[in-house]
């Protein structure tokens, strides 16, 4: 990575506030999971949050019987 890259860097977490969520997506577009708030692991997925990711992803991240990208961090859906 170059000096001017890291320099206007941020980490990921850093760049969300307490209640955002986090896509993580691959360079082709393709959603590899998505970062949740540790207090709202339990909860169901925002409205708008699960209609972007039936849109554009044909999958629904409240139903528990879609296949969860493999990740070894808890914090990915």
């Amino acid at each position: 990575m170059n000096e001017q890259k890291t320099a206007h860097s941020l980490k990921f977490e850093k760049a969300l506030e307490d209640n955002d969520y986090g896509l993580i997506l691959g360079a082709d577009g393709s959603l590899k999971g998505i970062w949740v708030p540790d207090h709202l692991w339990d909860e169901p997925f925002p409205l708008a949050i699960t209609a972007l990711c039936k849109a554009f992803y044909g999958i629904d991240p409240n139903d528990s019987n879609e296949d969860a990208p493999e990740s070894s961090s808890n914090k990915l859906h």
